[in-house]
């Protein structure tokens, strides 16, 4: 019985302790990036880290207000508290936890290029050993990856993976590396004309953001475990993805 009411107290603590209360968090997020985070006709911030955050918030008594912001720049506007957290789809790498701190990884997404439908056949050699330009957003795995591929030279960086995804529709670069899932809704939106040929080039696993030493870590983290535990997790997921993701 004694061991029972010990368990019983330190469940009912760590409950306490996930409380926020109700508080409001502003999220910095570029929202440029479905299916993670777009604008939508209604002109509402929607996606999978929207409904993710919402769920965990169920959780952990908490209201995330998202506020759009340019992807470049976003983690030091986290450091001088512009906002309370970031979630934009962000890779967790060792050299952004050096300034940041992450929750556990939520999702891991595999590279890929987007090339135009006629161009359906080229293979990741076609970019690496040609003159073929490569496009991505700057500040980004991404953008690293597709320097390894290509070169400096042959890398034209945009601001938004919405612009890079124009620049390509337009002739302006022959593939867009982007993550495999964000790739899968840009295929949609211009069905037809874009295509996913070259995939799996490397997996990022995914984080939510805070200010290094921020107790909302631990919180965020119980509130991800309970939301996978209770399905929740799943059904966004379902929601959001497709089956192969």
């Amino acid at each position: 019985m004694k061991s029972f009411v010990i368990t019983l107290l330190a469940l009912l603590s760590v409950a306490f302790a996930q409380d926020l209360e109700g508080r409001v968090l502003s999220v910095g997020s570029d929202t440029t990036y479905p299916p993670f985070e777009f604008i939508n006709d209604a002109g509402d911030v929607v996606g999978f880290d929207v409904d993710i955050l919402n769920a965990i918030c169920d959780e952990i008594n908490c209201v995330a207000e998202f506020q759009t912001t340019a992807w470049d720049g976003i983690f030091p506007a986290l450091a001088s508290g512009e906002f309370d957290m970031v979630a934009s789809g962000v890779s967790i790498t060792p050299e952004r936890d050096e300034i940041v701190d992450f929750s556990d990884p939520y999702l891991t997404v595999s590279q890929s290029i987007t090339v135009r439908v006629e161009d359906e056949d080229y293979v990741v050699e076609d970019f690496s050993e040609s003159d073929l330009l490569l496009a991505a957003q700057t500040g980004t795995t991404n953008a690293n990856l597709a320097e390894e591929l290509v070169g400096r030279d042959r890398l034209q960086l945009y601001d938004t993976f919405n612009a890079a995804v124009l620049a390509l529709l337009n002739g302006d670069v022959d593939g867009v590396i982007i993550d495999g899932t964000a790739a899968d809704a840009f295929v949609q939106q211009y069905a037809g004309e874009l295509v996913v040929n070259i995939s799996g080039l490397s997996a990022d696993p995914l984080g939510l953001v805070f200010q290094e030493g921020d107790a909302l870590v631990d919180d965020f983290n119980a509130g991800l475990a309970a939301i996978r535990e209770n399905g929740v997790y799943d059904e966004i997921v379902a929601q959001w993805f497709t089956p192969a993701e």
